[in-house]
């Protein structure tokens, strides 16, 4: 099992940037994907996640602003990020886990990990 997250670099405050997260060794339509981060001096935290049904939840800080999705077909899931904030700056990873519940944001449900990406927002 495997996770690889791409897409991360520096954008400025109101733009846009697209994260990917290639799975392999499984396949992601059957698992619960999250997308985490971490700000420097920070605890990690929940961002977005899908569910292998498809069901989707985010945090309150990016409602509205981040999507998540998911390409069967490319075995890979996605975080669009939109009107991004100096505060998103963080390292993004993504994480997989056989779960189905209520608390996709939380990481103690994920047991495998990507190395993660950096994204960096300028003001």
């Amino acid at each position: 099992v495997q996770l690889v997250e791409s897409g991360g670099g520096l954008v400025q405050a109101g733009g846009s940037l697209r994260l990917s997260c290639a799975c392999s060794g499984f396949r992601a339509g059957d698992f619960a994907v999250g997308w985490f981060r971490q700000a420097p001096g920070k605890e990690r935290e929940g961002v977005a996640a899908i569910s292998s049904s498809g069901d989707t939840d985010y945090a309150d800080s990016v409602k509205d602003r981040f999507t998540i999705s998911r390409d069967n077909a490319k075995n890979t899931v996605y975080l669009q990020m939109r009107s991004m904030k100096p505060e998103d700056r963080a390292v993004y990873y993504c994480a997989a886990g056989r779960y189905t519940g209520d608390y996709y944001l939380y990481e103690g449900v994920y047991r495998n990990w990507g190395p993660g990406t950096q994204v960096t927002v300028s003001s």
